[in-house]
């Protein structure tokens, strides 16, 4: 979430109003976040140094936020560092939906960070797939068995789709 909120920054300095219609707007098709974790994230980014205040105003000293040095800094590490976690989508969709924020040279490398944990997650389900097949299903499980399969297809199919859109839609070295 921090690093969803600085990338947000990074577009212009806003309100926590602001971040909120932000998320709604468009980073919710990847990654949801209440109004109270945004504001937690927002706290513990300005305890960090992070981000800073920019302005308050207005009567009830409505506060502005933007990025620091510090960081920009974080933010670049993040969006070069390799995608970790379970939730392998919101990881890639959120690098690539500031990917436009780093140095055009260093997109491959997001790119490539993505590919290769879309590549090793795929092997994984592959792996998966080849243990299971042949194997005798106990009597009375048909139907689980069937469905648990269902489940693995889709995550199969999941991946092969990600890594095509990856390769059409994602910079090259």
């Amino acid at each position: 979430m921090a690093h969803v909120i600085l990338g947000l920054l990074l577009l212009w300095p806003q309100s926590f109003y602001d971040l909120t219609k932000s998320f709604e707007a468009g980073v919710s098709l990847f990654y949801s976040a209440s109004t109270g974790s945004i504001k937690r994230a927002l706290d513990r980014l300005l305890a960090d140094d992070l981000i800073r205040v920019e302005s308050e105003t207005g009567p009830r000293q409505k506060k502005t936020y933007a990025v620091t040095e510090a960081g920009r800094t974080e933010f670049r590490r993040w969006m070069l560092s390799e995608l970790s976690g379970t939730d392998v989508d919101g990881a890639m969709l959120a690098r690539v939906h500031f990917l436009g924020l780093v140095d055009a040279d260093e997109r491959p490398t997001v790119a490539a960070r993505i590919d290769e944990r879309l590549r090793r997650d795929l092997g994984r389900l592959e792996r998966l797939e080849a243990e299971i097949s042949g194997k005798e299903v106990p009597a009375g499980f048909e139907d689980v068995a069937r469905y648990q399969l269902a489940t693995l297809q889709y995550g199969l199919a999941s991946h092969r789709a990600a890594l095509s859109w990856s390769e059409e839609y994602l910079p090259k070295h």
